[in-house]
């Protein structure tokens, strides 16, 4: 869900809160990928980009974060404003504070937040709550940002993205979800090859399908990695125990052990295929070392990448005129 709409001063509509891809306009979308391209030109240029001068961002994380901490906490700076990290035993919702009460008084404080919590409904409850944009940096549902910064990078490094094969191998999870979402806006072919019980949303799924109806894209669930990767133009795969999963690690194990993306599998894609995990990955469970560092492999471009449509997200977000509530 992208909570409410409001109007830049160019009559684009713009969506206030950024919570999953689904319901983003297609047009938003092509948006924020112009926009990071052209910020990431500027910092590779040494073309200062101040955007966000007197803006100030909270960070509130309740998981482990590396990449989505990080490129936000950077580009914030980079784009002239001022991150604030809310360690959550620091803060009252610690104590028993509603999500309302805290949501309603950061919005006085703050021009937007960054939540990575595990419930999806806890960032719903954050946007409704908010007078500010909420922005979901993951939950167990989707990780929206991961998805927008994989379509830039596919976008670059392909040069188009409507009518590319991406195959996702493995547990199908947040980020299985978001990618789904992304490449039915975006008119492409997504086949996710899991094991029965490890499938995406199934109410994702249908709502992509239709969606594809309108950009040409098609979704796919298969069992069999094989088929699933079978002149893929992109195959992409994640860890198979996220957090909040470590109990089930040894039954993941073995179940998703013939999910693993190496060198055999991935000879079944195109030979120009580009291979991407989202990191952190564990060599040796979802992927191969010889295929995680090899040459097909574009998951650290993948990586900077969150840097650039992080940064294209808080300009978008946090410079539109806000609507009444």
């Amino acid at each position: 869900m992208i909570g409410q709409t409001r109007h830049s001063q160019n009559t684009t509509r713009y969506a206030k809160d950024l919570l999953d891809v689904a319901t983003m306009p297609r047009t938003q979308i092509l948006a924020l990928i112009r926009l990071a391209s052209t910020l990431k030109k500027k910092q590779q240029r040494g073309v200062p980009h101040r955007l966000l001068g007197g803006k100030t961002l909270g960070l509130l994380f309740q998981k482990p974060s590396t990449r989505t901490r990080v490129s936000f906490e950077a580009g914030m700076n980079q784009l002239g404003g001022h991150a604030l990290v809310l360690p959550m035993g620091d803060i009252q919702l610690s104590r028993g504070e509603t999500i309302a009460d805290t949501a309603r008084v950061l919005s006085r404080y703050l021009d937007g937040i960054v939540i990575r919590t595990y419930d999806h409904k806890i960032v719903e409850e954050w946007a409704t709550e908010s007078t500010m944009p909420v922005i979901n940096g993951l939950t167990d549902h989707s990780h929206p940002c991961q998805a927008l910064s994989d379509l830039l990078t596919i976008q670059q490094l392909k040069g188009r993205l409507k009518g590319l094969s991406l195959a996702y191998i493995g547990d199908g999870n947040n980020v299985a979800n978001s990618l789904i979402e992304a490449g039915a806006k975006m008119g492409m072919r997504v086949v996710i090859g899991c094991p029965s019980g490890y499938q995406p949303d199934q109410r994702v799924i249908d709502r992509a399908r239709i969606d594809g109806q309108a950009t040409g894209a098609a979704i796919e669930v298969v069992e069999n990695p094989m088929v699933a990767v079978k002149e893929a133009d992109v195959v992409y795969t994640d860890v198979w125990i996220s957090m909040g999963r470590e109990r089930e690690q040894a039954r993941r194990l073995r179940i998703l052990s013939p999910y693993q993306l190496n060198h055999r599998l991935l000879q079944r894609a195109r030979p120009d295929a580009i291979v991407m995990h989202c990191l952190p990955a564990h060599r040796g469970e979802e992927i191969s070392a010889e295929v995680l560092d090899g040459p097909q492999s574009v998951v650290i471009d993948q990586a900077e990448n969150r840097l650039h449509m992080q940064k294209a997200v808080l300009t978008q977000l946090l410079t539109c005129k806000k609507g009444a509530r």
